[in-house]
């Protein structure tokens, strides 16, 4: 089956990326991205032009929401085959060879063919499990999105300070259980933290979610921005974070 010139392969679709009319392959036999990669997108500070790289970016959904805000470059880096292969097509699919590139590749030695300090923004979200942490499941898709079983958390954080620039920023997206350790990596690779952002499924909920952007060589600041409330208390979307999914309200600075 094919969408224009895009050929799917067995067991993906074509959903609604419900902005700017962007459209993207999923398949259930793959991890789908979720609300957190589009809460990254929306959160991270985007240079308007330059250089841009998305870290795990999968089939590569932050890649495609991010041309919605910069006219900048943006790379994806992906170390599956199959979901590198799809990020691609999701390219093609949107007409955005121009602007956005997708690599096979290992974050850990990406900066080996990119350079040290070629971007402006480096964006990822990562595994948030560690490789000893629960269960792992037997698709190896999902496990390598769920576990650290590629990178850990310090290899992320060193891969990010190697491609960003002197001055310019890191966004990530995490779980607020490692947030300690988040902060402590961040900083051993002289990644300031400087704004931040929990997400809360309900109000009367502890946050599930933390939205990260750091700042290379930068000096101690941090914003605490005020929470994020996804579901009211009927089950329905706040407004605030409909605002934010179909891109009416970008940076969610609060």
């Amino acid at each position: 089956m094919s969408v224009g010139r895009v050929e799917l392969q067995p067991g993906e679709r074509v959903d609604d990326l419900l902005t700017q009319d962007l459209k993207i392959i999923q398949s259930d036999e793959v991890f789908s991205f979720s609300l957190d990669a589009v809460l990254l997108a929306r959160f991270c500070s985007v240079p308007t032009r330059g250089a841009v790289v998305d870290l795990c970016t999968g089939n590569g959904v932050i890649p495609l929401l991010l041309t919605t805000r910069t006219k900048a470059h943006i790379a994806g880096v992906e170390i599956q085959p199959r979901l590198a292969d799809m990020a691609r097509r999701n390219v093609e699919l949107n007409g955005l060879e121009a602007r956005v590139t997708i690599e096979l590749g290992d974050l850990k030695t990406y900066h080996e063919k990119a350079g040290h300090g070629s971007f402006d923004l480096v964006t990822v979200n990562p595994p948030y499990l560690s490789a000893t942490s629960g269960e792992i499941k037997g698709n190896p898709h999902i496990a390598a999105a769920r576990h650290e079983l590629y990178a850990t958390l310090t290899d992320v954080t060193r891969a990010c300070a190697r491609l960003t620039k002197s001055g310019g920023k890191v966004a990530m997206v995490h779980r607020p259980s490692r947030l300690a350790e988040i902060v402590t990596e961040l900083r051993a690779a002289k990644l300031e933290p400087k704004r931040m952002r929990f997400v809360h499924p309900r109000r009367e909920q502890e946050a599930n979610i933390v939205l990260i952007e750091a700042l290379k060589d930068g000096r101690p600041e941090l914003r605490l921005l005020p929470p994020l409330v996804v579901h009211e208390a009927d089950g329905s979307y706040t407004e605030e974070l409909l605002d934010i999914f179909y891109g009416r309200k970008d940076a969610l600075n609060g």
